[in-house]
């Protein structure tokens, strides 16, 4: 499956209605206990506070999305979802490695908080090559070592 980075930032989600339909649709299909705040309020308010969400587009639909917070020198991921009719097939896997290789071109770190991650997304990451903090406090992925591939 040919996925591609799409990344939706304010200006994106205003100007888009393909995208507003998709991203919602892809949240909506999050369990429940997976957002902090219901689907519409969680897409606008990360998106108001300058955040931005990177997306794993094939043809003309995102499949699957991450919440992106930017610092100066590090991109934070939370809320991984994949759409329910696409999952097992590798999205989620790929829209990471599209993340890590769009963070290392703009010279970021990639940080999950692990307090905010199911098991199952911990696993996932820890097969991607991110690595548990000595505190435990979040996942980092070295990108240095690795080239920025995965």
């Amino acid at each position: 499956m040919p996925v591609t980075l799409q990344q939706v930032d304010q200006d994106t989600w205003e100007a888009d209605a393909q995208i507003r339909l998709d991203l919602v649709r892809i949240f909506t299909d999050a369990p429940p206990e997976r957002l902090p705040l219901p689907v519409d309020d969680f897409i606008r308010e990360h998106l108001a506070n300058g955040h931005l969400f990177s997306c794993a587009r094939f043809n003309d639909r995102l499949l699957g999305a991450v919440a992106v917070k930017l610092d100066q020198n590090a991109w934070w991921l939370s809320n991984l979802c994949v759409r329910k009719t696409t999952r097992r097939r590798g999205v989620g896997s790929r829209l990471l490695g599209l993340v890590s290789e769009a963070a290392h071109a703009e010279g970021r770190r990639l940080y999950a908080a692990s307090s905010q991650l199911p098991v199952a997304d911990q696993l996932l990451l820890s097969r991607l090559g991110y690595r548990l903090t000595k505190d435990g406090d979040y996942f980092e992925l070295n990108l240095s070592s690795q080239g920025g591939h995965q």
